[in-house]
């Protein structure tokens, strides 16, 4: 049966940063998106009220600032030959994450399937953050079920893959989750926990299980 692969991006395919911290080193504000992620983690801010603090952070945001950003990024190694082999295998890989759209959606350029971040206003920005558009740990259960329809699965069928508490309600929906260098609270409720830099060493995790096969 064919498997819908669900990555979270920041601090998951990223190691030890996040999108948020990588446009802002280009601006030179780093230490004020810091106390965001700090308020954020402690949970005295919510995404939108943070989204919409980062955005006015990133007043003088240019589309080769937020490339820059992408490229400098500590990703994972081997995040293209994953999502290559999913593709040779028939099965689906999809991005999910609470960060900018903008910045995400560059990620289909690696071969991911789908890729859906909060909705920001166009680089550089002229219009404010719309709530609407500004995605909830909640919403990516939401996003993982749109997910399903497009590409004919279901949650049976999905694997989830995150690293902190927003990923903990998209772990409770799918059967099957990986637990990347990720905090207490996550490990212990994944199916498999990965520690380290190389996404293909996460995904052999698996085993190659499909569903109602158990993995090796």
């Amino acid at each position: 049966m064919t498997l819908l692969h669900l990555f979270d991006l920041d601090g998951t395919l990223m190691y030890g940063s996040a999108a948020p911290v990588e446009i802002s080193r280009q601006l030179g504000v780093g230490a004020e998106i810091a106390e965001l992620e700090r308020a954020f983690g402690a949970r005295e801010i919510g995404p939108h009220q943070f989204s919409t603090a980062a955005r006015e952070l990133w007043s003088e945001l240019t589309p080769a600032h937020v490339r820059a950003a992408f490229e400098g990024a500590p990703w994972l190694a081997g995040i293209r030959d994953v999502w290559t082999e999913i593709r040779e295998r028939g099965d689906y890989c999809a991005v999910i994450s609470l960060s900018p759209s903008f910045f995400v959606e560059l990620l289909l350029e690696w071969g991911a399937h789908a890729a859906h971040g909060s909705v920001f206003p166009e680089v550089p920005f002229t219009r404010p953050v719309d709530a609407a558009g500004i995605l909830t740990p909640e919403g990516k259960v939401d996003v993982a079920d749109r997910l399903c329809a497009r590409f004919g699965v279901t949650r049976d069928h999905c694997v989830a893959y995150g690293d902190s508490m927003t990923d903990a309600v998209l772990f409770e929906a799918v059967p099957r989750s990986v637990a990347v260098n990720a905090r207490p609270y996550l490990a212990e409720r994944a199916t498999y926990v990965y520690e380290g830099r190389d996404l293909r060493e996460a995904y052999q995790l698996l085993g190659g299980a499909r569903p109602g096969v158990a993995a090796s």
